[in-house]
């Protein structure tokens, strides 16, 4: 394999960008599920599978570790897609008080929660959208 080493990019329009800009600015990991029923991944990059945990509560495992555990999440969910436009959108959270034991640089560990009419706890999404930044 070969290594080309570089500081900047350029377009055939001499724009330039720092190297570092494109590597630390894209996304690490990312994947649309169904995860409603079995789990299903619909797209993915650099995650290999999901492990359904109970209810809206998900672990992500990552192909290729992260650098470490303090990267950033980013997500879109739904329930309801029943319609043109999925709707009922969602919280996500990570388990209070234990964020390194579920979050690593393999895995992590998300729970789906539903906000919409103060009814709150778990709910399985059936779009499930997260990003992963590092």
């Amino acid at each position: 394999m070969s290594t080309i080493k570089t500081e900047t990019l350029s377009t055939p329009s001499n724009a330039t960008v720092p190297v570092d800009t494109v590597v630390n600015g894209t996304a690490k990991a990312w994947v649309n599920f169904d995860g409603t029923g079995t789990v299903a991944i619909r797209r993915a990059f650099n995650v290999s599978s999901i492990t359904d945990n109970g209810t809206g509560d998900y672990t992500v495992n990552f192909t290729t570790a992260i650098a470490d555990a303090d990267y950033s999440l980013g997500h879109q969910l739904a329930y309801d897609t029943t319609g043109s436009t999925p709707t009922n959108y969602t919280a996500l959270s990570v388990k209070q008080g234990v964020y390194s034991t579920f979050n690593t640089a393999s895995s992590c560990r998300v729970y789906a929660v539903y906000t919409a009419s103060g009814a709150g706890g778990p709910r399985d999404m059936e779009v499930v959208r997260l990003n992963f930044f590092s």
